[in-house]
């Protein structure tokens, strides 16, 4: 369900219930764009059905779905559009459009098109774990995730607060270490996709794809002072992903020994929405809380007073790695 994956904390939210979900995701329903709207979004079944409930709850892990439409004019048709307008008008004036004029004219040229661009769709899942805290975001983008966010505390209030989450040891020192040691932490193994990055104004970047990474040449690279900005991953053998050095989890892949005895289940129309969700959350519960302890574990703020009571009222433990 999940190819990519930005993990929120829960900071202070008090969390609505089901039915308070539905409500409130109901007044912001995915509408397609209009003839010259060149964007829409708006909150859709996660299920697939056209009038299906925006909110659903699978073991207690609820999941919402926003959808994106886009249109846009290419680029070279409205050059060429804006050029023929231009000439045009110089030629009954005597005089061409400059500056704002321009700009005028572009914006026209633009509105006129837009009813015949095709639209594109994207779909951006997001999990809430209202016991572990934690808020997932199917996306790469810090940027993507961060206004979904900002959209969803908006439309469901409470007071709520999230933030990105941040472990003690930053991800890319961590990830050097392990390729330096050629050594991966507890439960993890390293696999042969890497990218090293000078952290310097010249950005000298190496790649390695499909190729291994227990050689001399890497640790000579991070010896040099590169730093890895993405490193591929298996965690137990059941699950592969590739982290980034912004904690952002891409290429998220469950392997076979994860879906094992679950073919017969997927393969039902009426419950393969729950299979996966509960296949998915269930490892990425195990699996998020493992990499943050490999990472140092959480990386400790002042704890606002409101999200104290609100752990202390639920019984939901601040830090998301359990005991």
């Amino acid at each position: 369900m999940f190819k990519n994956a930005l993990v929120y904390r829960i900071e202070e939210w008090a969390l609505p219930t089901l039915t308070e979900f539905e409500t409130r995701l109901a007044t912001s329903r995915f509408i397609e764009c209009g003839a010259t709207q060149p964007e829409s979004s708006g909150w859709v079944a996660p299920r697939g059905d056209e009038h299906g409930a925006l909110a659903e709850s699978v073991g207690g892990q609820i999941i919402l779905k926003l959808r994106t439409e886009t249109k846009a004019v290419p680029g070279s048709v409205v050059k060429t559009q804006v050029q023929a307008q231009l000439d045009r008008i110089e030629k009954e004036s005597g005089r061409r459009p400059r500056g704002k004029l321009v700009k005028e004219l572009k914006q026209e040229v633009i509105h006129t098109l837009l009813p015949r661009a095709f639209p594109k769709r994207a779909e951006t899942l997001v999990w809430v774990d209202a016991k572990a805290r934690l808020v997932l975001v199917g996306a790469a983008s810090a940027k993507k995730a961060d206004a979904l966010v900002t959209r969803l505390l908006e439309l469901l209030g409470g007071g709520a607060r999230l933030a990105l989450l941040q472990t003690a040891l930053a991800p890319a020192t961590a990830m050097a270490a392990w390729l330096a040691e050629k050594q991966a932490p507890r439960g993890f193994a390293i696999d042969r996709d890497c990218e090293l990055k000078q952290p310097d104004s010249e950005k000298a970047t190496v790649r390695y794809a499909r190729h291994t990474l227990d050689i001399a040449e890497v640790g000579a690279h991070i010896q040099q002072g590169k730093l890895p900005t993405q490193l591929a991953l298996t965690w137990q053998g059941r699950v592969s992903f590739v982290l980034t050095e912004t904690m952002a989890l891409k290429r998220i892949k469950l392997l076979d020994v994860a879906l094992e005895g679950t073919g017969a289940a997927a393969g039902r129309e009426d419950d393969g929405f729950d299979a996966d969700v509960a296949l998915t959350t269930g490892e990425l519960r195990m699996l998020i809380p493992e990499l943050v302890e490999a990472l140092g574990g959480v990386h400790e703020r002042e704890k606002p007073p409101a999200a104290k009571a609100a752990a202390a009222s639920t019984g939901a433990p601040w830090d998301p790695v359990p005991a």
